[in-house]
């Protein structure tokens, strides 16, 4: 069936909707616990370079320490990949604190580099989330950005826009 230029240029228009690109970051990352074990008894200062002191105590006091800092370390690499840095333009290590709020949930407290960077990219919550095994340690951090928010917003009207003037399109069509 043929169609209208007019009609082929609103379902065109319609169509081409561009989703938010680079407003988001995701980083995520694994640590071997065993690995962690090894750095932590064969380089004792590692824990005191790469945590702060509260995460120190949390750590060292659980069972099995090396699981805790494995994961806090999983935590600060997420972080940084979601920032797009990796540890580098000056974030460091100890510019990302894993910090736990009252009900337990883990979450991301920034400072130094990190801080600055999360400025600048608008980041305006950074959630994250740990697990792990026996074996391995994980986090995932997302860097929500005030952009992101608003292309949120913004794709919830390009999907209102594109039922209307489909609903138009339509419209066009039966009138045909």
């Amino acid at each position: 069936m043929a169609r209208s230029k007019k009609t082929q240029a609103a379902l065109d228009e319609a169509l081409s909707a561009q989703m938010a690109q680079g407003q988001v970051g995701l980083g995520v990352d694994i640590v071997q616990v065993a690995r962690m074990r090894t750095i932590l008894k064969r380089t004792p200062a590692f824990a005191a370079r790469a945590f702060s002191e509260d995460e120190r105590t949390y750590c060292d006091s659980t069972a099995d320490p090396a699981i805790h800092y494995a994961t806090r370390f999983a935590a600060k690499e997420a972080v940084v990949k979601a920032l797009g840095t990796g540890f580098a333009e000056g974030v460091g290590v100890r510019d990302i604190e894993v910090r736990r709020a009252k009900n337990g949930r883990p979450y991301a407290a920034l400072r130094g580099g990190a801080k600055r960077k999360a400025d600048q990219m608008g980041v305006t919550e950074m959630p994250i989330s740990l697990s792990y095994t026996a074996t391995d340690a994980i986090a995932c951090a997302i860097a929500i950005t005030h952009a992101s928010l608003q292309a949120s917003e913004k794709r919830i009207d390009a999907a209102e826009e594109l039922s209307k003037r489909f609903k138009e399109a339509r419209g066009m069509l039966d009138d045909l």
